[in-house]
């Protein structure tokens, strides 16, 4: 789950790095997933080397030179790295410096005192849904991983039983609604349209999350009862503080680029002209990397100035940001390489030459696609891209409201099932201190519910509509 321009890198490799052919691949990603979850599982490598020898015997397997599985790989991690790196880099500062100047204490208080026990999976994925609307999926983990440890420490809950239902609202946003570029390449591709397809998003979304969110995060936390890890936790800031941050002032920092990116949205949409001035301008504001720069710049004052830190101690606490996020980086940056190995080596196309001779419904169709070239590539933006490519003929002789929810079926697919080529996978995995099986329990099966319910869903509204 990447930002469009890392995505349509991979979705572009056009050149498979291997002549195998169909049977040879699949026996290829098999063995290469397979690889990766034996080391990791039975002899406890550390999961970066693990996905690098991972994807190069995927590529062993699938009869490619080394040569070009070693640069399908470097390209795969340093073009994830590029994409979600800055973002994880800077999600980590604006996170210390709300733990250390108090401002993550004063939210969490906040939102312990107002909210009763029971609410709190509701609040959370409540408050995940609307962050998640404007936002990449990397960037509101980073801007929520705080506040959720914190929550889940301080009101002493599970931490599946808080977190889940946030990553539900992150992830259902991110597949189903637009602006998500998954989304919006589908509209385009099959000439939907944004309005119809925004509606029956939100349709399609509020059930979804509620049964991905709330109610599986009960038996989440049965599965998989965990405390929130200690070295991810903001740690409470210490007693020498002057003074803490207000709520209004911490909250508007958080939401700062969850604003920018919105307008961003808006303006393309509603002016949809590249060369227009005011689009000009919100297309570098609301960039992911701009939106959280400023956040970080802004935190310094109404957060570090606020609480009465010096610039030397500005300094340091953005030194002391940086180094618990090298593995989380390396990790998720290897997951992308793996990811790209399995693209180049033409794995998403022989999905593609599977499924076109199946004869089911459109709607169906679409969701399979895409489900088959998620678990391949594990991308969800490349399956989307990829499905809807295939099935855009079908949208053809469609209503408006078929054609968006053929959109929305291919946006359903491209969830299902996220592993260990999907970059998201290691993300969650790192921050939640979780090994591969307590991932695999929880957010994996978090995403393939929220892939069949929503299908679910627009099969029904397909009746109706």
């Amino acid at each position: 789950m990447t930002s469009l321009s890392v995505e349509t890198l991979a979705a572009d490799a056009v050149e498979p790095i291997t002549s195998a052919g169909n049977a040879q691949l699949g026996v290829a990603v098999l063995a290469g997933i397979a690889v990766i979850v034996l080391l990791i599982t039975k002899f406890k490598m550390h999961a970066f080397l693990a996905l690098t020898i991972g994807s190069l015997a995927l590529g062993s397997f699938a009869g490619a030179a080394p040569a070009k599985t070693i640069a399908s790989f470097t390209a795969g991690l340093g073009s994830t790295v590029a994409g979600v790196g800055v973002l994880i880099a800077l999600g980590a500062i604006l996170g210390k410096l709300l733990a250390d100047s108090g401002g993550a204490d004063q939210i969490v208080d906040t939102i312990l005192a107002r909210t009763s026990k029971r609410a709190m999976p509701w609040a959370m994925v409540l408050i995940a849904s609307i962050i998640g609307l404007p936002l990449f999926f990397e960037v509101g983990i980073v801007l929520l991983i705080p506040v959720v440890l914190l929550v889940a420490k301080r009101g002493n809950y599970s931490l599946m039983r808080i977190g889940i239902p946030a990553l539900a609202g992150l992830s259902v946003m991110h597949g189903l609604i637009p602006p998500h570029p998954g989304p919006l390449v589908a509209i385009d591709a099959l000439d939907a349209n944004l309005g119809v397809t925004l509606a029956l998003g939100v349709v399609v979304a509020i059930p979804t999350v509620i049964l991905a969110g709330p109610v599986f995060s009960r038996y989440a936390a049965r599965w998989v009862d965990i405390k929130a890890p200690e070295k991810m936790i903001p740690q409470r800031p210490s007693e020498d503080l002057e003074r803490r941050p207000g709520f209004g002032a911490t909250l508007a920092t958080i939401l700062l680029p969850v604003v920018l990116m919105l307008i961003k949205a808006l303006v393309d949409i509603v002016v949809d002209d590249p060369e227009q001035g005011l689009q000009k301008v919100t297309d570098v504001i609301g960039s992911p990397l701009i939106a959280l720069l400023a956040a970080v710049i802004v935190g310094m004052f109404t957060l570090g100035r606020a609480a009465g830190f010096t610039r030397a101690r500005l300094s340091t606490t953005v030194e002391k940001s940086l180094a618990p996020i090298a593995g989380v980086l390396l990790i998720v940056g290897a997951g992308g390489g793996f990811k790209q190995t399995l693209i180049d080596a033409g794995v998403g196309q022989m999905i593609l030459d599977f499924s076109e001779d199946w004869s089911i419904p459109a709607l169906l169709l679409g969701w399979l696609i895409a489900v088959a070239i998620r678990l391949a590539t594990g991308s969800a933006t490349v399956a989307t891209i990829s499905a809807a490519g295939l099935v855009a003929p079908l949208a053809a002789d469609m209503s408006t409201s078929h054609a968006a929810l053929l959109v929305l079926a291919v946006g359903a697919g491209s969830l299902f099932f996220s592993h260990v080529n999907d970059a998201g996978f290691w993300l969650v995995k790192e921050y939640f201190g979780m090994d591969v099986g307590q991932t695999v329990k929880t957010w994996s099966v978090m995403e393939t519910i929220i892939s069949v319910v929503s299908l679910v869903f627009i099969l029904l509204l397909s009746l109706v509509l």
